[in-house]
């Protein structure tokens, strides 16, 4: 894979790069409506939308940080997001173009004062992993394997100016309007910053897997502080496969039901009995060890839930709260769903909306256990999802709902079950967590 030997760091730099990117989709629009005289509406879209997404992945692969994090995120939104984009913007979950070997040196002497050779035994300058925020190098030292995590330059000095450039995309792309939208975007550049800093990416590491050391099948690597620093991590290396690679040519259902399983109660466990979960559920952060164990990476993003969005939260994942129609409504507006500047008109859509989204979402909570591999269920998300991306009511309402910490949980969930329906685990018993 070709390599980086520079990022641009300055705000004028980076905003240069995505206007240069503007201008490709500009004329992306002028092929489409030019392809719209010779094709189906559906051709000249698809193409539209392919050129669009390699276009803005390519620009954003250079610039890394938390814009090429933006992606990411995007790519975990399959029912909402056109394929083109989930499948270009899927790979900044764990392959993007690494720092060159030069550049690697020259920041890691930056970061710790010291060359890696004064600090390893051995130290391989050609990267493993690369993603949205720094990439993997292999080490050795005392005769143990290592893996060393190096931050890209100017990643947390970039993330306001970054979410800035983005923020206008993002607010047209899910209609969010009004004065008090800035506290979407605070949430994530507050989790942004948080993932910069290593120092405590490595606190909640050791917290987590502590924490969760007695699940079964569930594998954790050990941190080294004394080798490690705010921009620097150095951690054990875990011998195995991306989960996607896995997923992609296994055939044994015991072995899917293993891994989903130790899937599932990680999260469960973490969400009910920690209050704090790994909000960044994405093959890249998780490895399939040689004997089918779950190895768990990445601890830089992750969600504390305070009670007073987990109750009502988890109160409207029980069946008989969900068809009480006053409950319903009235955690919806504990939940700030529903508004009270809202309409009539309003409050009845979004109130039928969410009956609608969270009668089928919350599903697997309704059975002691369920099927993960059900095509059906998953193609009725993906399904509603497209459904309300293109309802022409919902665009002329002001999207601007729902409490902050919605942002995180509705990522983790969507992302933990995209895992778990592309494992095709089955038999998965939801309540497990509660006997560990």
């Amino acid at each position: 894979m070709k390599t980086i030997d520079s990022i641009p760091t300055s705000k004028i730099s980076r905003a240069s790069k995505l206007v240069t990117t503007g201008a490709k989709v500009g004329v992306n629009y002028l092929k489409y409506y030019g392809d719209k005289l010779t094709k189906t509406e559906d051709e000249a879209r698809s193409r539209l939308n392919e050129n669009n997404a390699g276009d803005i992945y390519d620009s954003l692969k250079q610039l890394k940080g938390s814009a090429l994090k933006v992606a990411q995120m995007l790519s975990m939104e399959k029912s909402i997001m056109p394929q083109a984009y989930v499948e270009k913007f899927s790979l900044a979950q764990f392959s993007v173009p690494p720092l060159s070997p030069p550049l690697v040196i020259k920041t890691f002497k930056n970061y710790f004062g010291k060359l890696p050779n004064e600090l390893y035994d051995s130290f391989n300058t050609t990267s493993v992993n690369a993603a949205s925020i720094g990439q993997v190098h292999l080490a050795e030292k005392n005769g143990k394997k290592l893996a060393v995590k190096i931050q890209y330059p100017g990643v947390a000095q970039s993330i306001a100016s970054d979410l800035a450039l983005v923020k206008p995309i993002a607010m047209k792309m899910f209609n969010i309007k009004g004065k008090d939208s800035d506290k979407y975007f605070k949430e994530v550049e507050g989790k942004l910053i948080e993932e910069t800093n290593y120092v405590l990416e490595v606190a909640q590491s050791k917290e987590i897997s502590t924490a969760c050391s007695h699940i079964p099948n569930l594998l954790f690597p050990q941190y080294y502080e004394e080798l490690s620093s705010d921009k620097i991590i150095t951690m054990d290396y875990m011998q195995g496969e991306h989960l996607s690679e896995f997923t992609a040519y296994n055939t044994n259902q015991d072995n899917a039901n293993l891994l989903g399983q130790a899937l599932w109660d990680f999260y469960m466990y973490q969400i009910h009995k920690l209050k704090k979960v790994h909000a960044d559920p994405h093959p890249g952060n998780f490895l399939v060890s040689e004997d089918c164990k779950l190895i768990a990476l990445d601890f830089g993003c992750m969600k504390t839930i305070p009670d007073d969005f987990y109750i009502p939260y988890f109160e409207l994942a029980k069946p008989e709260n969900i068809t009480n129609k006053d409950f319903f409504v009235h955690k919806l507006y504990e939940l700030e769903i529903l508004r009270s500047d809202d309409s009539k008109e309003e409050a009845e859509f979004f109130t039928d909306m969410f009956h609608e989204l969270l009668s089928l979402f919350t599903q697997p909570f309704h059975v002691e256990s369920f099927d993960f591999s059900d095509g059906e269920f998953f193609g009725k998300i993906t399904e509603l999802g497209q459904r309300y991306s293109k309802n022409t009511e919902l665009r002329k309402m002001n999207g601007n709902r729902g409490s902050k910490h919605f942002i995180y949980m509705n990522r983790t969930f969507f992302g933990l079950y995209n895992l778990m329906f592309d494992l095709k685990a089955k038999d998965i018993k939801i309540n497990n967590f509660k006997k560990l």
